[in-house]
Protein backbone atom coordinates (compact mmCIF):
# COMPACT_ATOMS: atom_id res chain seq x y z
CA UNK A 1 0.00 0.00 0.00
CA UNK A 2 1.56 3.36 -1.00
CA UNK A 3 2.33 5.89 1.66
CA UNK A 4 -0.03 8.80 0.88
CA UNK A 5 1.90 11.30 3.02
CA UNK A 6 5.18 10.31 1.39
CA UNK A 7 3.64 10.67 -2.07
CA UNK A 8 2.32 14.14 -1.20
CA UNK A 9 5.72 15.18 0.18
CA UNK A 10 7.49 14.02 -3.00
CA UNK A 11 4.95 15.85 -5.17
CA UNK A 12 5.40 19.04 -3.14
CA UNK A 13 9.20 18.81 -3.39
CA UNK A 14 8.95 18.21 -7.12
CA UNK A 15 6.78 21.31 -7.55
CA UNK A 16 9.29 23.37 -5.54
CA UNK A 17 12.12 22.14 -7.78
CA UNK A 18 10.22 23.28 -10.89
CA UNK A 19 10.24 26.86 -9.60
CA UNK A 20 14.02 26.92 -9.34
CA UNK A 21 16.06 27.69 -12.49
CA UNK A 22 17.84 24.60 -13.72
CA UNK A 23 21.14 24.55 -15.63
CA UNK A 24 19.35 25.09 -18.97
CA UNK A 25 17.48 28.13 -17.64
CA UNK A 26 20.68 29.59 -16.21
CA UNK A 27 22.45 29.20 -19.54
CA UNK A 28 19.61 30.85 -21.45
CA UNK A 29 19.39 33.74 -18.95
CA UNK A 30 23.15 34.29 -19.24
CA UNK A 31 22.85 34.90 -23.01
CA UNK A 32 20.70 38.00 -22.46
CA UNK A 33 18.15 36.58 -24.93
CA UNK A 34 15.83 34.62 -22.68
CA UNK A 35 12.73 36.57 -23.80
CA UNK A 36 13.51 35.93 -27.46
CA UNK A 37 14.22 32.28 -26.71
CA UNK A 38 10.89 31.92 -24.93
CA UNK A 39 9.04 33.56 -27.84
CA UNK A 40 10.74 31.19 -30.28
CA UNK A 41 9.94 28.11 -28.20
CA UNK A 42 6.35 29.27 -27.69
CA UNK A 43 5.95 29.77 -31.44
CA UNK A 44 7.24 26.28 -32.18
CA UNK A 45 5.05 24.75 -29.46
CA UNK A 46 2.01 26.44 -30.97
CA UNK A 47 2.74 25.87 -34.66
CA UNK A 48 4.87 22.68 -34.63
CA UNK A 49 6.85 23.97 -37.62
CA UNK A 50 10.04 26.03 -37.33
CA UNK A 51 9.42 27.50 -40.79
CA UNK A 52 6.41 29.35 -39.38
CA UNK A 53 8.57 30.98 -36.70
CA UNK A 54 10.92 32.95 -38.95
CA UNK A 55 10.25 36.29 -37.25
CA UNK A 56 10.91 34.82 -33.80
CA UNK A 57 14.07 33.10 -35.07
CA UNK A 58 15.34 36.34 -36.60
CA UNK A 59 14.65 38.25 -33.37
CA UNK A 60 16.59 35.61 -31.43
CA UNK A 61 19.50 35.73 -33.90
CA UNK A 62 19.66 39.53 -33.73
CA UNK A 63 19.61 39.46 -29.94
CA UNK A 64 22.35 36.80 -29.97
CA UNK A 65 24.53 39.09 -32.09
CA UNK A 66 23.75 42.21 -30.02
CA UNK A 67 24.75 40.39 -26.86
CA UNK A 68 28.05 39.25 -28.41
CA UNK A 69 27.31 35.57 -28.00
CA UNK A 70 28.96 34.48 -31.27
CA UNK A 71 32.43 34.65 -29.76
CA UNK A 72 31.33 32.98 -26.58
CA UNK A 73 29.91 29.96 -28.37
CA UNK A 74 31.98 30.05 -31.57
CA UNK A 75 28.77 29.96 -33.62
CA UNK A 76 28.85 30.96 -37.26
CA UNK A 77 26.17 32.22 -39.62
CA UNK A 78 25.14 29.51 -42.04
Amino acid sequence: MPNDKGDRDRAANSADDDDEPDEWDKRIFSTGCSDENKALNDCYFEKKDWRLCKNEMEAFKQCWKRQGNEGRTSSKDA
